[in-house]
C-alpha cells in the first residue's frame, strides 16, 4: 500500500512539472514618426491653413481636398461648401455623419475651438472604437463658408491598432484648425 501511494505522489509530481506551451499574443508594429514642417496650403481655395509635409494633397472638384498620409493608409477629406442661409441644416448635416459611427464607437466627445478675430469657428469630434473614421470637424465662419473634415484609413477598424496614427493625424487636423483663414 505504501509502495502504491509513493509512487502515485511521484506520478503526479513529474506530471504537474512539465513544461506547457502557450500561444503567444499577437505584436503591434511601433511605428516611428520623423519630425514635421508645417507649410502654408498651395491651391487656391476660399481658405487656407498650413500641412505638414508629411502628406500628398489632392485637389478635388467642388474646392474639395483630399489630405493623404500614404505610409499611414489615411486620409482627411475635405468638403467645402457656400452658406446660403442654411447653416443650420449644414450643422445637423454634419453632426449626423458624426454620430452615424454611434453602433460601433465605444465614446464621441466633442471640442470646440473659436477665434472671433479670425472668424472661425471650430468643433472637433473624437470617435473612439472600431468606427469607420476616429477624427471628423467642421469649420465654419457662421455667415458664408462650411467646411467639413473627416479621417478614414484605408483598412479595416481596428481602433487599439490605428490609435497611434490617429494621435498622429490629430496634432495636424489640430494644427489646421489654429491656422485656419477664411479668404476674401
Amino acid at each position: 500500500m505504501f509502495r502504491l501511494f509513493f509512487g502515485i505522489i511521484i506520478l503526479l509530481l513529474f506530471i504537474s512539472c512539465s513544461e506547457e506551451n502557450l500561444p503567444k499574443p499577437k505584436a503591434f508594429l511601433k511605428l516611428e514618426y520623423g519630425e514635421k514642417v508645417y507649410r502654408e496650403l498651395t491651391v487656391s481655395r476660399p481658405y487656407s491653413f498650413e500641412v505638414s509635409n508629411k502628406i500628398i494633397l489632392k485637389e478635388m472638384p467642388k474646392k474639395w481636398l483630399k489630405i493623404e498620409y500614404p505610409s499611414l493608409k489615411a486620409t482627411v477629406d475635405i468638403t467645402y461648401r457656400k452658406v446660403d442661409n442654411n447653416l443650420r441644416e449644414l450643422l445637423i448635416e454634419s453632426e449626423k455623419l458624426v454620430f452615424k459611427h454611434t453602433s460601433k464607437a465605444e465614446q464621441i466627445t466633442s471640442n470646440d475651438y473659436l477665434s472671433d478675430q479670425k472668424k472661425v469657428y471650430a468643433t472637433l469630434h473624437n470617435i473612439t472604437g472600431n468606427a469607420a473614421s476616429q477624427l471628423q470637424f467642421h469649420i465654419t465662419d457662421s455667415i458664408n463658408h462650411f467646411i467639413k473634415g473627416a479621417l478614414y484609413f484605408k483598412i479595416k477598424p481596428n481602433y487599439d491598432s490605428v490609435l497611434p496614427a490617429v494621435a498622429y493625424i490629430k496634432k495636424d487636423i489640430l494644427h489646421l484648425i489654429e491656422t485656419f483663414n477664411w479668404e476674401e
